[in-house]
């Protein structure tokens, strides 16, 4: 993925209600391969659309606040 795909701190502020594992990632400032690790655990709220996760910013927002993001 080249420098020009990847999300500024200005692009996440206004990311879609409906994020991907890199938003995610980015919007919580963790590796990738983090999020994907706690996807597979639902260890996060996350629902899997095909092959690919999603995750509703609202419930990662409500998860963060509840559970303080703490494993």
């Amino acid at each position: 993925m080249s420098s020009s795909d990847s999300l500024s701190d200005q692009a996440i502020e206004q990311a879609p209600d409906v994020l991907n594992v890199e938003e995610v990632a980015k919007y919580l400032r963790i590796p990738r391969s983090s999020i994907y690790k706690m996807a597979k655990r639902r260890a996060i709220p996350c629902q899997k659309v095909g092959r690919q996760w999603r995750f509703s910013r609202k419930a990662i927002d409500n998860w963060l606040a509840n559970v303080g993001g703490a494993e």
